[in-house]
């Protein structure tokens, strides 16, 4: 019987877990279904649709439109407001700064970088969150009144 470098190669892999090692899941994956990295879900209804035939219903309309483009253009390394000014360059009036980490089809990952103490984000830096973008995109419309 003959063996070739490469077959014994390939029969030394199997037995050393080299399969496992070409089947892993994407990290990435795995935290967005685990329990530990909280998710945050469009709502329901949205909120401009719940204004009905108000005269608001047309500002809240314009700033759906902004708030959906800017939260389509987030990429990794992108700094955000997810508190007093969300949409906005994180500024002084931010009450709690992240960055994004990582992006899916219809959401965004965010690790807290920074809260102030009356933040709902204190005591939580370093940790990561998902979004759908709808959550995002409400986030936005609640902070401005809508």
């Amino acid at each position: 019987m003959r063996w070739t470098w490469a077959g014994l190669l390939a029969l030394a892999c199997m037995g050393a877990g080299c399969r496992s090692a070409m089947y892993q899941k994407d990290p990435n994956e795995e935290d967005a279904m685990s329990s530990n990295v909280p998710v945050f879900p469009a709502p329901a209804k949205n909120r401009c649709a719940a204004l009905g035939k108000a005269s608001v219903r047309s500002g809240c309309d314009d700033a759906f439109y902004l708030a959906s483009e800017y939260t389509r253009r987030l990429s990794v390394g992108d700094e955000v407001c997810l508190e007093g000014g969300f949409g906005e360059e994180p500024g002084a009036a931010c009450k709690a700064r992240a960055s994004v980490i990582d992006t899916g089809p219809n959401r965004v990952k965010v690790e807290i970088r920074q809260a102030r103490p009356d933040s709902r984000w204190f005591q939580a830096e370093m940790r990561h969150a998902w979004y759908e973008e709808g959550a995002l995109v409400d986030l936005y419309l609640a902070e401005r009144g809508y």
